[in-house]
């Protein structure tokens, strides 16, 4: 369900395309430049969409360390650290790369901000997605959200430790695990749906993929490990 403003544009890539480059367990779309893929079947790729998706220019990428840093990608010249960003400029196109965790992307009603987030279990209890809030300077009912392709609750299995660091931050949290035949294991939608309606937003879309499970779209590093390719999320204003 797409119910952002008409002149915000977002998606999420999926693990195939038709003339993708990358091969193996990278098979055909990856993105990500960090992952132990050929260099030149990932140029081939990001030129690939580029042009499939029409995008109004380059996506800024930037070097995503689970962190809580969102900056301004009007304003990034080359990449820098961070796991979320955000713009007001219509053109400028912010991204992220995920293999399960959790893409979070926002926009004001009126289509004058967007952003996107890449919140995994530590950006989510580190707050990256309260960075992301607190740069677009909005109120929480102006702004409405989709939830991309992530793990799901089912196959997303944590340690004790996790839980109980979750709880420490926010006893809400505790709503977001679940525990079956001595195992935990983690709701990230829910546990972003929290801190979301911390910032009284409303309007929360998405939620309902599963990035392991379903292998015919999405890569996973929980299935594929440290040779999975990455999807990339983009979000943008278009231009008048």
């Amino acid at each position: 369900m797409n119910l952002f403003p008409q002149n915000v544009k977002f998606l999420s890539t999926e693990r195939f395309i038709q003339g993708g480059s990358s091969s193996g367990n990278f098979e055909n779309f990856n993105l990500a430049l960090h992952v132990n893929d050929k260099l030149e079947d990932v140029i081939a790729n990001r030129s690939i969409l580029n042009n499939h998706y029409n995008l109004p220019s380059n996506p800024v990428w930037i070097n995503q360390t689970h962190s809580s840093i969102c900056v301004n990608a009007s304003k990034v010249k080359s990449i820098v650290e961070a796991d979320a960003s955000f713009t007001s400029k219509p053109g400028v196109v912010c991204g992220v790369l995920t293999a399960d965790c959790l893409p979070v992307f926002i926009s004001k009603k009126d289509g004058s901000k967007v952003g996107v987030a890449h919140a995994g279990w530590r950006g989510l209890i580190t707050g990256v997605i309260e960075s992301l809030l607190e740069s677009l300077e909005c109120e929480g009912d102006d702004l409405v959200v989709h939830l991309g392709p992530a793990i799901s609750m089912n196959s997303f299995e944590v340690g004790e430790e996790i839980k109980a660091l979750y709880l420490s931050k926010n006893d809400k949290f505790y709503r977001s695990f679940s525990f079956n035949k001595n195992k935990h294991y983690l709701d990230l939608y829910d546990a972003a749906r929290i801190v979301l309606e911390g910032f009284n937003v409303k309007s929360i879309y998405g939620g309902d993929r599963c990035t392991l499970g379903e292998s015919k779209h999405f890569f996973s590093y929980r299935r594929d490990g440290v040779n999975s390719g990455r999807m990339a999320h983009l979000i943008w204003i278009k231009s008048i």
